[in-house]
């Protein structure tokens, strides 16, 4: 059964997430601790693997005004690097707010403060895909 990744690019972390097979929900699975790319890729690389992806929604950060900042410049060079090293569909979702409402769902939840730096980039990319599977 084939799946969908949706990805959290940050400087320090990466947070994953998947489908279920239907493709109807998305699952946080992971927070990858940035190290270099090589590394970054290949631990991307043994997900997509192990969970059959077709296809990786990765969250595009925009600034307010519908500009590229830095950030958006930084998972533009991130995922260019990734397309030469897969031979997975990437699709760029617009991130503005996810990291908010994210941090939202866990103080709802009363996640404590340590556990939320913990798990806000999986929970992130959670809601990158979900609102991807939901506008499919």
């Amino acid at each position: 059964m084939e799946r969908i990744m949706g990805l959290d690019i940050g400087d320090k972390t990466i947070g994953v997430a998947i489908s279920d097979p239907l493709m109807i929900t998305a699952q946080g699975l992971k927070t990858i601790r940035r190290e270099n790319v090589k590394k970054d890729i290949n631990e991307i690389k043994a997900i997509i693997e192990e969970y059959n992806i077709k296809k990786i929604i990765a969250g595009f950060p925009k600034n307010m005004n519908n500009t590229i900042g830095p950030q958006g410049e930084k998972v533009l060079d991130f995922v260019e690097k990734l397309k030469k090293k897969i031979d997975v569909d990437i699709v760029l979702e617009d991130e503005r707010l996810t990291t908010v409402a994210a941090e939202r769902i866990l103080i709802d939840g009363d996640v404590s403060r340590k556990k939320r730096k913990q798990v806000i980039d999986t929970v992130a990319a959670t809601y990158i895909l979900q609102t991807y599977l939901d506008r499919r």
